[in-house]
């Protein structure tokens, strides 16, 4: 398929073009669109996806107009063609205009779905990001503040059972293998059960008994398969099924000394929670609130409200994995990351060197309660309107380039993090929580840590020396001094006496401790950080189609989501009165 090419020429006598420069709001995202669609998307920019044979496509900026507003209203494919088609403010947004005119009227949905797959499979997937990130900050939108977070998103599958997840994946491999293979497979099944239909199988479900017996039934028939299987060379789609086979087999079930399978009364670390979209996991965003999916995580100037990063991770990774993602370009101005070894930096005290103590439950969210209300982003969803935006509107000097800053929640207040950011000259607000002890004995902060002399103080004045172990954390046990400590009834329960764990990164979280502690910073904090949740609440309203995934798979919900921070920033960027001229990208100074 060739590139196709927009029509640059415009009809000035067009009635749809003329209908909507009298009734939208100049601040609309349509009109945005409509006037800087050949700058933010040019035919051109998107050259590489297509080749020099074959008929035209539909001119990608075209497209990409539609995918950015069918992303802000939450439509499906078709409902976007149907909109494009009907729907006079997209029409005037994508610059195709009436219908009397040589402009295409409509296009198939499966247009859609092809331009989506020529951009995963291209070396800058992420371009339509970009050239609205790009947009910000030549208008100076962009400064070296970031506020980050993540929120859940629900996956776009069922969460599977253990006999559903198994039976499910032996039909995953017999359906890839070949002919040959699949008989010899079938051959070597039990033979109660030939995993063609995709409901459960028919038993007394009340019946305790023949529950144990089909689960037992449906693990040996797997462990059967992967047997036949094992040595044999596998194609890369045999190999994918065969590996997911394996992963939920061994994830639920454990044998009993009678040679039986039984669902095990846990749940597994990174459990795969279904065979259709496996890299989905089980996630906490609180310890009292789970979910299944992925967790979408952004960085947010604080200062615009401008998305300067996205990125999606299954639920059940920690929003400091990702962190040094979010603010890539600020650490890129200080060079690149070094290398930390894994260490366990929830520093908590500990009451025996192999047992830590359960860490601190996670603070909740802030809100800052002198925030103004919700301004709109140019962007409504019935209308195109603009509400009045008074309390965030831009000038000049509203974006602080003087000193890089991170803010971020307790998630983020990890010690490899931390000094990350020493070592990166950024300043850290990202809070770090303080140590706590379960029933309320002494917590850590009651020892003095010298990190100096790698020895601890305890609060009756014992001293004992932190034994390091290679990963750079260890501990201090004070066993000996605790038998006849009049403290120690406030400080252990344990036979073997109290033992203070210290971290890798120990010395770096006690400067972050002691920094919070400061007044202007906890101001700071509170009226900056809550602006990226306000940013989040923007990103999941219901009409841009709420927390529920789209599509399937971490590489496409991710592409998705980054599609909705384009689409949002683009709204922010029209309801600031962005506008090209001589000198570059300026936001409207009334």
């Amino acid at each position: 398929m060739t590139l196709g090419l927009a029509d640059h020429q415009g009809d000035l006598l067009d009635e749809v073009i003329a209908f909507c420069e009298q009734a939208l709001p100049e601040r609309s995202i349509y009109a945005l669109l409509h006037r800087e669609r050949d700058r933010l998307f040019p035919d051109a920019a998107f050259a590489d996806l297509f080749t020099d044979r074959g008929r035209r496509s539909v001119p990608p900026s075209v497209v990409a107009v539609v995918m950015v507003l069918q992303r802000l209203e939450g439509l499906s494919d078709r409902e976007a063609v149907e909109r494009f088609c009907f729907d006079a403010r997209w029409r005037y947004a994508a610059g195709v205009g009436g219908y009397d005119t040589s402009a295409r009227s409509s296009f198939a949905h499966t247009v859609l779905v092809d331009m989506r797959e020529r951009l995963r499979r291209s070396i800058d997937p992420n371009r339509i990001f970009a050239a609205a990130l790009a947009v910000a900050a030549e208008a100076g939108l962009v400064g070296r503040k970031r506020a980050i977070d993540s929120t859940p998103l629900y996956d776009a599958v069922a969460t599977m059972d253990t006999v559903t997840l198994i039976r499910s994946a032996l039909r995953g491999v017999l359906k890839v293998a070949d002919d040959t293979l699949a008989a010899t497979l079938r051959a070597a099944l039990s033979g109660v059960d030939d995993y063609a239909s995709t409901g459960k199988p028919v038993i007394d479900w009340d019946d305790r008994g023949a529950r144990e017996a089909l689960v037992d039934r449906c693990a040996k028939d797997a462990l059967v398969v992967l047997g036949v299987l094992d040595g044999t060379e596998l194609g890369t789609a045999l190999g994918q099924a065969a590996a997911l086979l394996a992963t939920v087999v061994g994830q639920d079930l454990d044998c009993g000394a009678d040679g039986v399978f039984r669902i095990a009364r846990r749940v597994a670390k990174d459990r795969v929670i279904s065979t259709v979209d496996p890299q989905a996991r089980h996630g906490h965003k609180t310890a009292a609130r789970g979910f299944d999916g992925y967790k979408g995580h952004v960085a947010v100037d604080p200062d615009s409200e401008i998305i300067t990063a996205t990125t999606v991770t299954p639920g059940n990774a920690g929003d400091a994995s990702v962190a040094e993602d979010l603010i890539a370009d600020l650490l890129g101005e200080h060079g690149p990351a070094t290398d930390h070894e894994p260490t366990a930096d929830n520093e908590s005290t500990v009451e025996n060197p192999a047992a830590a103590e359960p860490a601190e439950p996670a603070e909740p969210a802030e809100h800052s309660r002198g925030a103004a209300a919700d301004v709109s982003d140019g962007y409504d969803g019935y209308d195109g309107a603009t509400e009045a935006a008074t309390d965030t509107a831009v000038d000049d000097t509203a974006v602080d380039d003087t000193a890089a800053t991170v803010y971020g929640d307790n998630a983020y207040g990890t010690g490899p993090f931390q000094d990350r950011l020493e070592q990166g000259g950024i300043d850290s607000k990202c809070k770090t929580q303080r140590p706590t002890t379960a029933g309320g004995l002494f917590s850590k902060d009651r020892f003095d840590v010298d990190l100096e002399h790698d020895t601890i103080t305890c609060p009756a004045g014992n001293s004992a020396p932190i034994r390091r172990r290679t990963s750079g954390a260890g501990a201090a046990s004070f066993g000996p001094a605790c038998a006849s400590c009049p403290l120690r009834a406030q400080c252990t329960t344990a036979i073997g006496g109290r033992t203070v764990g210290v971290g890798a990164h120990e010395d770096a979280l006690a400067r972050a401790r002691a920094r919070q502690s400061d007044p202007d910073w906890r101001a700071d904090y509170r009226a900056t950080r809550p602006k990226v949740e306000r940013k989040l609440a923007h990103l999941m309203r219901r009409k841009h189609g709420g927390r529920r995934a789209r599509v399937r798979g971490q590489t496409k919900v991710d592409a998705d989501f980054r599609l909705l921070a384009a689409a949002t920033n683009l709204a922010r960027l029209a309801a600031l009165g962005v506008r090209p001229t001589s000198t570059g990208w300026v936001v409207a100074t009334c």
